[in-house]
């Protein structure tokens, strides 16, 4: 079992990484791989609504000269994604929101038939299943709209949502003193690590 992490903050080794980082902890101890790309701070082109991945079908955005397509690629073969992103103004980082769109766009446009059919509807292909959190880290309020951002793309892509971790803190480090955020981020890598485990016994019966 894999966990990727996407890091929508510029600050590569900032809070938002750090609380990422205790989630990871609790899923390493059950044995599950993580891996945590680096989003925020690179150059990412936002949805053009070109409609070119509903044309193609290929699991990819016709965007291909930034870092969401191979973002897309981790997350189509994990268990579990985790989206964190510092809150700017009450919401997520241009970065992550570019994935989300962008990802989303793209789960929507390579449904298979029996997904449909199955769900519904029609955002519940690649992603489906998969367990998602959403982290988040704020200097003082907003981090409720950037969580929703996060949740939403999960619920919309047919995600299994099991919760958030989120913190206070404004320069680099200060989520370390965070105490209530940081059991909260453990408390979800357990939580998650649980999941995943009984997600695994499903498939294999």
């Amino acid at each position: 079992m894999k966990v990727v992490a996407i890091n929508g903050s510029p600050r590569k080794d900032g809070n938002t990484a750090i609380m990422i980082g205790y989630v990871f902890e609790e899923l390493e101890k059950e044995g599950i791989k993580t891996e945590l790309i680096q989003i925020g701070g690179h150059s990412v082109h936002g949805c053009t609504g070109c409609n070119k991945c509903f044309e193609n079908k290929n699991g990819h955005c016709v965007i291909d000269n930034d870092k969401v397509n191979r973002c897309i690629d981790k997350m189509v073969v994990a268990d579990g994604i985790i989206l964190g992103s510092p809150t700017y103004f009450a919401d997520v980082t241009a970065e992550m929101k570019a994935l989300i769109d962008r990802a989303g766009r793209v789960c929507a446009a390579n449904c298979r038939s029996e997904d449909l059919s199955r769900s519904g509807g029609p955002f519940d292909g690649i992603f489906r299943l998969k367990v998602g959190v959403a982290v988040t880290v704020a200097t003082r309020a907003g981090q409720i709209r950037a969580i929703d951002s996060m949740v939403n793309f999960f619920l919309i892509t047919g995600m299994v949502v099991l919760g958030m971790a989120d913190g206070i803190a404004m320069d680099i480090g200060d989520v370390k003193n965070d105490e209530v955020g940081i059991a909260r981020a453990r408390n979800t890598g357990r939580k998650m690590a649980w999941l995943l485990k009984i997600r695994e016994n499903a498939k294999s019966t």
